[in-house]
């Protein structure tokens, strides 16, 4: 019975390199390579600048942005809803109450597993994030708080996110650093650099593809 710790598809990749470095001497053979690390790892510059890179980052991908305070926080999640003409919503089960607490008309639905059916046909996520990165404009997912499974934030053809102003990050390292627990445990990482869209051969750009079509961002703080 095979261990559920090992991954099948990395053992079959390993047989097979090791496979093809069967006749190479084992002085030929290659050896670990210190990666160097003296990139620029960290932005140094005021945090208020960072924020503003990464709201504008965002809006360049096409994504909407809008800044809040933490009071503000509840109406204008129902007013960024009711403005997408949002009437039904799914939500991680752990999503604070307060952040609903203004909603009116609009059927909320707190994730039980749903599947890619019922995700399609809800249409809309509320969820918040692990960090989010200036440089590129990027929001991360790890599976952790407030956010839900993967799927929710895949399926839907609309989500609404969430991000504290002090889960911003200048750089990816400093992102990739912060992600090492969740990479530890095995969650799935996701990073989203506004909706999805993609363009064939012809460049013709299609939205909606790989994950949801429009993305709203509430930035908190």
């Amino acid at each position: 019975m095979t261990s559920p710790d090992v991954n099948p598809s990395r053992e079959a990749m390993l047989r097979r390199i090791r496979a093809a470095l069967r006749d190479v001497p084992p002085e030929e053979q290659p050896e670990d390579v210190p990666v160097p690390r003296d990139y620029q790892r960290r932005r140094v510059e005021p945090r208020g600048r960072i924020i503003e890179r990464f709201a504008e980052r965002l809006s360049e991908y096409q994504a909407t942005v809008q800044r809040v305070s933490r009071s503000e926080l509840p109406e204008r999640i129902a007013e960024t809803l009711a403005g997408r003409n949002i009437n039904q919503l799914a939500v991680p089960d752990d999503l604070p109450a307060d952040w609903l607490a203004a909603l009116s008309g609009i059927e909320v639905q707190s994730d039980r597993g749903f599947g890619p059916t019922e995700l399609d046909q809800i249409g809309a996520v509320l969820t918040g994030c692990a960090l989010g990165i200036a440089e590129t404009g990027t929001i991360v997912l790890d599976g952790g708080a407030l956010q839900g499974r993967r799927a929710i934030t895949l399926v839907p053809d609309y989500h609404l996110c969430v991000v504290e102003a002090g889960q911003i990050v200048g750089s990816v390292p400093e992102a990739v650093e912060q992600l090492h627990t969740a990479i530890a445990e095995g969650r799935p990482v996701t990073f989203i650099s506004g909706p999805s869209a993609t363009s064939d051969i012809e460049l013709d750009r299609v939205g909606g593809v790989h994950g949801p079509r429009t993305l709203d961002v509430l930035l908190v703080g």
